[in-house]
């Protein structure tokens, strides 16, 4: 099965398609994710993904494409979050995923207002160790900057600083909302409100998927 996880920054696409991924043994593909393993190992990759990234930019297309394609066929099946952000990755994926037999199956738009996203987005932090997410307003570490599983420093990244926030919703609405255009004019996407607990958009979100 391969699902796409699509929606504005700071939807909660990470924290459902992790949950996803662990209850059904799907591969989580995050590109956010892949690229800040890149960032931490300093690879070339990394270090050209870093200037974008630090200002709230996209990677460019290429980059991305080529990342995913080398993971889009596992067998246990594929969870996308973050992918396509803008059209020319969702065709480039199609083409990837025609080839290899397996086209898309469910397409989760994630849908909340933009002052909540604001807020949401300008709350996170992150470890730097083992990327576990934290809320500093409603889900902060027990010990003020240091992870409650790993002790490795906990940081508000530099893409969830007001600026890059602002830059990140807007780069959103001119290059990644037309992504779902795209998906709906097939007939392709199931919309959720990503609002309430973790849990009950967890709820509403392997509802759409059972519906498959």
């Amino acid at each position: 099965m391969r699902i796409i996880l699509l929606g504005p920054p700071g939807a909660g696409k990470g924290t459902q398609a992790r949950r996803l991924s662990e209850s059904t043994g799907m591969k989580h593909l995050s590109t956010g994710d892949m690229l800040r393993s890149e960032i931490a190992a300093g690879s070339e990759l990394g270090l050209m993904a870093k200037s974008f990234m630090d200002k709230g930019d996209l990677v460019p297309d290429e980059t991305i494409i080529g990342m995913i394609e080398q993971q889009i066929n596992d067998p246990a099946g594929v969870l996308l979050d973050g992918f396509p952000r803008t059209v020319v990755q969702a065709q480039a994926l199609d083409a990837a995923l025609e080839k290899a037999g397996s086209p898309v199956d469910k397409v989760v738009y994630m849908t909340v207002d933009v002052d909540e996203l604001v807020t949401r987005l300008s709350s996170r932090a992150i470890c730097e160790s083992c990327q576990t997410p934290y809320n500093l307003q409603s889900d902060p570490p027990s010990k003020e900057g240091a992870c409650d599983k790993c002790g490795g420093k906990v940081v508000v990244r530099a893409d969830d600083q007001p600026e890059a926030i602002k830059n990140r919703i807007k780069v959103y609405e001119e290059l990644t909302a037309p992504v779902v255009d795209y998906y709906r004019e097939r007939g392709e996407v199931d919309e959720i409100a990503a609002t309430g607990t973790p849990d009950e958009v967890f709820e509403k979100l392997t509802g759409v998927i059972g519906n498959n």
